[in-house]
């Protein structure tokens, strides 16, 4: 086997190693693709007010829609993952894009709030497949070294949409309108299902690969584990990122114009966690998965208590948003220990993201209702932070024990 190859690689592994270019160009495609699903998923956040004005709904009402996405990426992602287990990865990429964009497009014309709601679950159902999909793709064409780097620069673009999609996409759809957001977002992904169906190769469907074969990743208690350290590790960025409007007016005292700025910060930090992670978890992932975590309970402490500094504030959202180091490498992680259940498992990733995701706001909500403040989101954060390093150190303890009874046992 070449050592450009993986075991259930997504390309077929009687093709020769691509050339450098076409690699470059495959993954930047597909992080085009995930610039738009992170420009569709966070722009709306800013947008609240503006879809409740146009439905007659309240804010809280109209912060569903981020939930129905959620909720759509948590039933998509292992719905699609074994549905689409014997599929070609290209063309599972192109429907799966196909569907995002057709969604977003659908929810700049929804005609009632109802509508918007479905078309929003619509629109989050292929995101963890595409990212799953996305990642076994990436890893399957570099050396075994540096299968974590492949999957950073194609999540890159989400990480890119943090920083610069998504405020500008607030910013025109304050200007104009909500709706413009969507459109923006769709013409996105039918750019993507263009740059895929040009870049990348026909592939072979995966041998030996179905629907019980994915659903095997199941019955793993190291999938679980690492789920479980995103799904329960990581509530505290998204608590912080769904309310850092408030934060920065009601506690930082900024005016609302600052906000998008603060957005930005946040989206640099991810880019620079994104990047610099990926080269970490390269030579050491468990050491790269558990640091990121105590550093980000750090963080989001020091948070809560300097909020209202401006100038801290700033740099505490900047390394929040570093925390996103733990990104790639938890996608990595979940290819180690899936077996064959590649697809599956990649998939899952993003579900476990989203059920922090839907955690944070959950939690941060309950913290804000029982008159804690904004300012409490870090020690919100902090706490699950503590959970999801207790699961980190579980799945380690695991591992070093199924280690020592089996030499066999495949190294880090």
């Amino acid at each position: 086997m070449s050592e450009h190859k993986l075991p259930n690689a997504a390309l077929s592994s009687g093709q020769p190693p691509l050339p450098a270019l076409t690699v470059t160009l495959i993954i930047l495609a597909l992080a085009v693709g995930s610039f738009g699903i992170g420009t569709g998923e966070f722009a709306i956040m800013g947008l609240l007010p503006d879809v409740a004005g146009t439905f007659g709904v309240s804010n809280a009402t109209a912060g569903h829609v981020i939930s129905a996405y959620a909720f759509g990426v948590v039933v998509g992602a292992p719905v699609i993952a074994v549905i689409g287990a014997r599929f070609r990865r290209r063309d599972l990429l192109l429907v799966l894009m196909g569907v995002f964009a057709a969604g977003n497009l659908a929810s700049a014309a929804a005609p009632s709030f109802h509508s918007f709601m479905l078309f929003r679950f619509l629109s989050g159902l292929p995101h963890g497949a595409y990212f799953g999909v996305a990642a076994l793709v990436a890893a399957s064409m570099v050396p075994v070294n540096k299968r974590t780097q492949a999957v950073g620069k194609v999540m890159l673009g989400l990480t890119v949409s943090t920083l610069i999609g998504t405020p500008l996409a607030a910013f025109f759809g304050q200007i104009l309108n909500w709706q413009f957001m969507f459109v923006a977002v769709g013409v996105t992904g039918l750019l993507t299902v263009g740059l895929i169906a040009a870049f990348l190769p026909r592939d072979k469907a995966p041998k030996g690969v179905n629907a019980l074969t994915e659903l095997g990743a199941l019955q793993r208690k190291q999938v679980w584990l690492t789920l479980g350290i995103a799904a329960t590790g990581f509530c505290g960025m998204f608590a912080v990122f769904t309310y850092i409007s408030p934060i920065v007016t009601d506690v930082a005292r900024l005016n609302v114009g600052m906000v998008p700025v603060y957005m930005a910060i946040f989206g640099a930090g991810m880019i620079v966690g994104n990047l610099f992670g990926a080269k970490l978890a390269d030579l050491s992932l468990m050491r790269t998965i558990g640091w990121s975590l105590v550093l980000y309970f750090g963080v989001l402490v020091a948070l809560s208590l300097t909020a209202h500094n401006p100038v801290l504030l700033g740099l505490c959202c900047f390394l929040i948003g570093c925390s996103f180091v733990v990104g790639p490498a938890l996608q990595t992680r979940l290819m180690d220990v899936a077996g064959d259940a590649q697809t599956l498992a990649a998939a899952l990733n993003h579900s476990a993201f989203n059920i922090a995701n839907a955690l944070g706001a959950l939690f941060g909500g309950m913290a804000i209702n029982a008159g804690y403040g904004y300012e409490s989101m870090g020690f919100v954060g902090a706490a699950t932070a503590v959970v999801g390093f207790g699961v980190f150190l579980v799945s380690l303890a695991l591992e070093k024990a199924e280690r020592t009874a089996s030499p066999a046992y495949p190294a880090e």
